[in-house]
């Protein structure tokens, strides 16, 4: 019996010794061996390795993944001391361990100090910029391409373009930063981002207001130029059309006069061919005139209506010839 006890209490003591000597390391990590504060060993190799038993090596793991650092959402000041709250999130990667515990130790220490340097580099550029290239509000150029200005004749610009030309120039500035850092923190930054850019809430009241008044300026001078433009462009077509009528009443009497002239010309050869038949012609229509209406008429009997009434046979032969 007491030989079996001995026996399990190897085994145990080997399990036991066996089970703080080994270690994993997941594809997701990398993993430093320290001992009594030395570093022994770098593994970034998934796989199982075998250390000190007994707590003598200690297993420090960090993350090999894309890591983000959210920074706390601050006032920036633009460059005409306008408060701005902006909010942003970076993300960086553990290129060497071992400098990163020298350095910074845990994650939460490394998204404390690069938030901070971040937000150094942020503002810097902030301070450069005015509202209108942060927040923005109007796009650069209108559907036919032309410059959106306001109402001073300022263009506006777009600020989505102008975000990522402030966020590449924080990237620049935060690795130039971290190359020259001694002894190296061991990350890399991959990328700045901006979650939110808005006014502060005790003052987005008034800025809003503010806005809404120069928007309706911009639109009561949009509307005044509309309609002196119509104005324009309707007196234009106004004297467009006195125009072509004066230009259609001349044709028309220029047309009229030729018609007139042709139709007397007309009349004046064919009472050349015969002018006693022509008169006989309107003295007819006289008579159809006169002779079927009830009114009463008292004329000389030599007047020259009666001639063809009067005359004789002979005579009427040879009109009717």
């Amino acid at each position: 019996m007491r030989n079996l006890v001995i026996a399990g209490v190897i085994i145990l003591v080997a399990i036991i010794t066996l089970y703080t000597a080994l270690y994993v390391v997941d594809e997701t990590e990398q993993v430093i061996v320290t001992r009594f504060g030395n570093v022994q060993v770098v593994q970034t190799s998934p796989g199982l390795y075998v250390k000190a038993p007994f707590g003598v090596d200690r297993v420090i793991s960090y993350d090999r993944r894309v890591l983000r650092i959210d920074a706390p959402p601050g006032p920036f000041l633009d460059k005409d001391i306008n408060i701005l709250e902006i909010d942003v999130y970076a993300r960086y990667v553990i290129t060497d361990p071992h400098s990163f515990l020298q350095t910074l130790n845990t994650q939460e220490n490394a998204s404390q100090v690069l938030g901070q340097r971040i937000n150094a580099a942020l503002r810097a550029e902030i301070a450069e910029r005015s509202r209108e290239e942060i927040i923005g509000g109007d796009v650069a150029l209108d559907a036919d391409g032309n410059p959106i200005t306001d109402a001073e004749g300022n263009s506006r610009v777009n600020p989505t373009n102008t975000r990522t030309e402030i966020l590449d120039e924080v990237l620049v500035a935060v690795k130039g930063e971290l190359a020259q850092e001694s002894p190296s923190f061991g990350v890399e930054m991959i990328d700045v981002r901006i979650k939110r850019a808005d006014f502060p809430a005790a003052v987005a009241g008034r800025i809003f207001e503010r806005m809404r008044s120069d928007r309706e300026k911009i639109a009561r001078r949009l509307r005044a130029e509309g309609e002196e433009e119509a104005r324009s462009r309707r007196a234009a077509a106004d004297r467009e059309v006195e125009v072509i009528i004066a230009a259609a009443d001349r044709d028309a009497a220029r047309l009229r006069g030729e018609g007139e002239a042709q139709a007397i010309s007309i009349l004046a050869v064919a009472l050349n061919q015969d002018p006693e038949f022509y008169s006989f012609r309107r003295s007819l229509d006289a008579y159809r005139r006169f002779l079927s209406s009830q009114s009463t008429m008292l004329l000389d009997v030599d007047s020259d209506l009666f001639r063809y009434l009067q005359s004789s046979g002979a005579s009427q032969t040879g009109v009717g010839r």
